[in-house]
């Protein structure tokens, strides 16, 4: 078995054996086959898509690269939760206590953000005293003690991916979908849960900007769920425009709890709500109405508040933010962006509103960036809203040190005014199972 033969098989699309996968990843994590004959591999899948079977090979191959969670220590079922990245999406730090609050497990590991769409860690740990650091008995004992902990990505866990996807970046092979289900779904395996839930983004905030590619995307995550023997389902979201009214680390946080609090309603609710009865229906408490009733009452019972507070305690943080939200910090400027002219909002470049919420610093340029806990963006008018000339837009926030008039003229520029009312638009787009 070489590297020359296997690069060769996929030039001509030829389907690899499940050996030459496996050699291949073990292999390139331990470094005996060089970046410069993966660079090579990955280019020809690329170009030659991996079939299913070898998408799952690749993905089990990724997943034992290194260690795997053992979830045996949960006394529940437990369901994990994927979101592709978006703009303002904080829907984990919602829907994990509504589901937990009706019984379900749910054990996250999440990444901090890089670029445009934020990080569900750098929410959290924007939350004084919060730690998502934590051993792994630690982590059983979080999970077990409220049905809900959120904590850092192990380091050894899927170096298989890290490697991968580092070599990706640099090859421009990135956008490969059985590579990025792979990528995806070698992780959400080693986490070891018993159903996973994907919430694949779509529009031009996400990184799957048509919604056909989306379904592919999502479909493809499925089936490697199913074939590896786990009760896995996909829900394909818009991100055309941000979730939610805020987007920013303690901005996010903020609106998380009014939600909690049953105090905002609305898309950014109607979504958590689905997705939460989603986590439900698979974990076997019900139908999809009866299990959209149980998270609705989750959060008008205030149990919701309830599991995610305890939570918060028990990884340090401090939750007196919870009735004082000035303890989060603020921010030192705010700067309000005006609409030039009339009308109907019509568009609203999600990704341009991130990288407006990454110049005011709520964002990481490179891995090593500091971020501004309290920078980002409120939308003070959404999708549909009728304007005047002089109202207010968005409002920006930063501690930093930034050209607040250009980067409030990009923000400006994101938004698009017609004479005509624009049609309703959901939030899911569809549901694959």
């Amino acid at each position: 078995m070489n590297m020359y033969e296997i690069i060769t098989k996929a030039k001509h699309a030829q389907r690899l054996t499940d050996e030459e996968i496996c050699w291949l990843v073990s292999g390139y994590v331990d470094g005996t086959i060089p970046d410069y004959q993966v660079s090579a591999w990955l280019m020809a899948v690329n170009l030659n898509p991996l079939s299913d079977e070898e998408t799952l090979c690749l993905t089990m191959a990724m997943k034992d690269s290194g260690g795997t969670v053992d979830l045996s220590g949960v006394d529940n079922v437990t369901v994990d939760k994927h979101s592709t990245g978006g703009v303002g999406d904080k829907t984990s730090i919602i829907i994990g206590p509504i589901a937990a609050a009706c019984g379900v497990s749910v054990p996250k590991m999440s990444g901090k953000g890089l670029g445009h769409t934020g990080g569900t860690i750098d929410k959290l740990e924007s939350i004084p005293g919060c730690s998502t650091h934590a051993e792994f008995s630690e982590f059983i004992r979080y999970v077990n003690n409220t049905g809900f902990s959120i904590v850092s990505q192990s380091g050894n866990l899927v170096p298989a991916d890290k490697k991968l996807y580092a070599l990706r970046d640099a090859t421009a092979t990135v956008d490969s979908i059985p590579l990025i289900c792979s990528s995806i779904m070698s992780k959400k395996l080693a986490m070891g849960a018993d159903c996973i839930l994907l919430d694949v983004k779509t529009g031009s905030g996400a990184f799957m900007k048509t919604a056909e590619d989306a379904e592919k995307l999502a479909s493809l995550m499925v089936r490697t769920g199913k074939n590896a023997g786990k009760k896995c389902m996909a829900v394909i979201t818009d991100m055309d425009i941000p979730l939610g009214r805020s987007v920013g680390n303690t901005l996010e946080v903020i609106e998380a709890v009014e939600v909690l609090k049953g105090n905002v309603k609305g898309k950014l609710y109607d979504l958590c709500i689905e997705l939460a009865a989603d986590m439900l229906v698979m974990a076997g408490k019900g139908t999809k109405d009866e299990c959209i009733k149980l998270s609705e009452d989750a959060v008008s019972s205030g149990k919701a508040l309830d599991v995610f507070m305890r939570s918060i305690v028990q990884q340090g943080g401090d939750v007196s933010f919870v009735s004082d939200y000035t303890r989060l910090g603020e921010a030192k400027t705010r700067y309000a962006v005006v609409s030039s002219s009339d009308g109907y909002i019509s568009g609203m470049d999600s990704e341009e509103i991130g990288l407006v919420s990454l110049a005011l610093g709520a964002g990481r340029k490179t891995k090593e960036s500091a971020i501004d806990y309290t920078a980002g963006v409120v939308l003070e008018k959404e999708y549909g809203d009728y304007v005047r000339k002089g109202d207010v837009l968005f409002t920006l926030y930063t501690s930093s040190e930034c050209d607040m008039a250009e980067i409030a003229g990009k923000a400006a520029a994101a938004v698009t005014l017609s004479d005509t009312e624009p049609p309703e638009r959901s939030c899911v787009i569809k549901t694959v199972e």
